[in-house]
């Protein structure tokens, strides 16, 4: 559905954005350029005319195909519904994934692009930012970061990874020492697309999250399977792109560590989970 040509045409897209709508703003924002979309989410322009020029440029790419970005579901929230549409092909767009990092002048953020095409992520794209980093992924065709190809590696440590404060204080509050032993460092970079770069390097291994909105992952979870990992809901089945948000994440490198990560993630009463509806 997409040549390699084309492939490339959308990483060149997401420089070219980065270096016109992001970059040139990156600490330079006033304050009248930030605002909250709601209490914890925040906005900037930079988040928009990011999102602006990448519908543009993408639309030039594949011509027809609708944009699902982050910004533009806040104004019509039912473009998000294109996702699970059988049969409907779609681009799901962060124009800049860590927008409070931005903000803040913290350089960990990210662009996330993901080609959607009947429900499944068949193309991943993460620009990591500001370093200049590209991850890309094509379904089946495996996956390289900067035009090298990412090979699982075997495990060989304690797994590091990443996950919110408030799993990570209950990680270290309720399992016993011994089990804590068996997981490595755990911290957040409030940037999903960041986290999966991480993971792709081999820095760390895997991530947990409660909230999946698609932008956020369905591009680094197409990335993680091509490397050879895997990623699951809470309830054990695959992760998909038009899967509930408050399905919940689990994605790591190995098989092997997403099955140790999991045991120890339910052996943890989460006063945070409960309630939610079951998924």
């Amino acid at each position: 559905m997409l040549s390699s040509a084309d492939a490339g045409r959308v990483a060149e897209l997401m420089r070219e954005t980065a270096a016109s709508e992001l970059l040139p703003r990156f600490r330079a924002l006033a304050k009248e350029d930030i605002r909250m979309k709601r209490p914890g989410d925040v906005v900037t322009v930079a988040d928009e005319a990011s999102e602006q020029r990448l519908a543009v440029g993408l639309a030039k790419i594949l011509p027809g195909v609708p944009v699902v970005g982050e910004e533009a579901v806040e104004n019509e929230p039912g473009l998000v519904d294109l996702i699970a549409r059988p049969g409907e092909t779609c681009w799901v767009v962060d124009p800049l994934d860590g927008t409070a990092n931005f903000a803040a002048g913290k350089d960990r953020f990210a662009m996330i692009v993901c080609l959607v095409h009947d429900t499944v992520a068949v193309g991943g794209w993460i620009l990591d930012l500001p370093t200049g980093s590209m991850a890309v992924a094509l379904k089946g065709e495996g996956v390289t970061l900067d035009g090298a190809a990412v090979k699982r590696p075997k495990p060989a440590r304690p797994p590091i990874g990443f996950v919110g404060y408030k799993v990570k204080k209950e990680f270290d509050r309720q399992l016993p020492p011994a089990k804590r032993r068996t997981l490595g460092r755990v911290s957040t970079l409030s940037c999903a697309g960041a986290e999966y770069h991480e993971i792709l390097t081999g820095r760390a291994d895997f991530n947990l999250y409660r909230t999946t909105k698609p932008w956020d992952h369905a591009a680094g979870t197409l990335m993680i399977a091509e490397a050879g990992g895997e990623a699951q809901r809470f309830d054990g089945k695959p992760y998909t792109a038009d899967q509930p948000i408050n399905g919940g994440l689990i994605t790591a490198i190995h098989p092997q560590t997403l099955a140790q990560v999991r045991t120890l993630f339910e052996a943890v009463r989460m006063p945070l989970l409960a309630g939610l509806p079951k998924v």
